[in-house]
């Protein structure tokens, strides 16, 4: 079954918008850092009106549940809540950390690997991921923040040490702390991934909806990983 689904990003730096309708695929996608709110609207409205589409004709809305940064996963999983719960759509969430896989995959048809996001407070959101032979994704370490002097150590302890071949690596983490792929055990191949894109999000949102995971917009939620902060959803903010 192909599904319509209209996927929203903001969680990082950049700000994208995907639609599929059958076997096409629009996106815009910019980077417009502190812009989010200002940006994303238009696009989904671009988007929209270029299949000739409207927000009832979709079956889902797809928006990047993070990690990334608080204020744009926030902004991002509001105006899908709102877009979502005006239509009476259901939702998915989508990993920052699989779009990102995914993106790696569609750019080097590669099908092992691990992202590190900066996180900023010297800190790196960090997970690895590997493709399964329907198009899906296993997590193959489980996403997490810490302290890039820690990675190796946690590394060691999972189950990524374990699997033969190299790793491909994706990333702002990578690029903030330069020094930290040549302290891994791993057999490591660049990418120029850096940001995640809401076209990856749409297969991953497929398969989603076919394992049944959509949830209504009142109970869509984001993932922040780190513990101080906090979310209320779009209905029940008593």
């Amino acid at each position: 079954m192909a599904y319509t689904i209209l996927a929203i990003d903001t969680a990082v730096e950049n700000c994208s918008v995907a639609l599929t309708v059958g076997n096409d695929v629009i996106t815009r996608c910019k980077m417009a850092p502190r812009e989010h709110t200002l940006k994303i609207l238009p696009m989904i409205d671009n988007v929209l009106a270029e299949a000739n589409l409207t927000l009832g004709q979709l079956d889902a809305v797809a928006y990047g549940r993070g990690p990334g940064s608080f204020t744009g996963v926030r902004i991002g999983i509001g105006i899908a809540q709102g877009l979502a719960f005006g239509a009476d759509l259901p939702m998915v969430g989508v990993s920052t950390m699989a779009a990102m896989a995914q993106q790696t995959y569609r750019r080097k048809q590669v099908t092992r690997v691990l992202i590190a996001i900066d996180a900023h407070m010297n800190e790196i959101y960090f997970g690895g991921y590997q493709r399964k032979e329907n198009g899906d994704w296993d997590v193959a370490f489980e996403e997490t923040v810490l302290p890039p002097k820690d990675l190796n150590k946690k590394l060691l302890t999972s189950n990524v040490v374990t699997v033969n071949g190299e790793w491909t690596i994706a990333g702002t983490g990578w690029l903030a702390y330069p020094a930290l792929a040549s302290q891994l055990h791993l057999a490591i191949n660049n990418s120029s991934v850096l940001y995640p894109e809401s076209e990856d999000m749409l297969i991953l949102a497929h398969h989603a909806l076919l394992r049944g995971e959509a949830v209504d917009a009142e109970n869509a939620s984001p993932v922040y990983l780190r513990d101080n902060v906090a979310w209320k959803k779009l209905s029940g903010r008593a």
